[in-house]
């Protein structure tokens, strides 16, 4: 009896362990880090030093062995705090991130469609290479939210998802 007990209890606590990692996506989020979160907290969850904003230095980090690269910078918070480093841009190849509705690297361009074809405001786009001619089978999927001023964004190759961003939506 004491066995099927301490089984049990070894089987609980990995399930609790287990549930609190954190894959998913949304338009504020990927995994723990968020739209907004200073520089110091991002480095607190990641445990490493990130490089100071620039525009040119890019931060990789690590969240349960899956890569997520994470952009900062100085942002106004306040009098007190004028200049905060913190995220503007989030992006995953992994496909452990996924949004609510299960989506993610490796759903289709038809998933995308079909889960998000009532939101407010989604738009699908084609992919430009450098010299400003459409990428055939490649484009980007986007969620816009309005509220927050940020954006979710599938980019797409031969109409499955390749990669994931969220960023900052400055608007036209």
């Amino acid at each position: 009896m004491k066995k099927i007990i301490s089984f049990f209890i070894f089987i609980l606590a990995f399930g609790f362990m287990n549930a609190q990692e954190n894959f998913e996506v949304s338009t504020l989020r990927i995994g723990p880090y968020k739209i907004f979160m200073p520089k110091t907290e991002v480095e607190k969850i990641a445990g490493i030093k990130l490089k100071n904003p620039d525009g040119e230095k890019k931060n990789i980090v690590k969240y349960n062995g899956e890569a997520i690269q994470i952009d900062l910078f100085d942002n106004y918070v306040n009098e007190a705090n004028p200049s905060v480093p913190s995220v503007v841009y989030m992006n995953t190849t992994s496909k452990k991130f996924r949004t609510k509705s299960g989506l993610g690297v490796g759903s289709t361009k038809d998933d995308l469609i079909n889960a998000y074809r009532n939101y407010p405001s989604f738009s699908v786009r084609p992919d430009w290479d450098k010299n400003d001619k459409p990428v055939k089978d490649s484009g980007y999927f986007n969620l816009d939210d309005s509220q927050a001023g940020t954006q979710l964004s599938f980019k797409f190759v031969n109409n499955i998802v390749t990669e994931i961003s969220v960023y900052l939506n400055e608007g036209c």
